[in-house]
C-alpha cells in the first residue's frame, strides 16, 4: 500500500476530522455555558478559559460575568 502525505491524509480523512472537531467544539461550548464563573480557585480558572477558549467563547461570544 502506498503511503499517502500528510496533505492526502487530511483531504482523505476531512469526514472524521470535521466530525472531531465540531463535536469538540460543541461539547467545550455546552460545557462553558453550563459552569458557573470562575472562583478563586486557580486550576478551574484555568481550566475555564481552556473549556471557553476551545467552545470558541471569546470576544463577545463570553458569557457575562455576574
Amino acid at each position: 500500500m502506498e503511503e499517502l502525505g500528510l496533505l492526502e491524509k487530511i483531504v482523505a480523512n476531512k469526514e472524521a476530522i470535521w466530525l472531531a472537531v465540531s463535536t469538540t467544539v460543541a461539547a467545550a461550548a455546552a460545557i462553558a455555558a453550563l459552569t458557573p464563573s470562575p472562583k478563586d480557585d486557580s486550576m478551574v480558572s484555568k481550566l475555564r478559559k481552556v473549556i471557553d477558549f476551545l467552545g470558541l467563547n471569546w470576544g463577545f461570544a463570553k458569557n457575562d460575568k455576574k
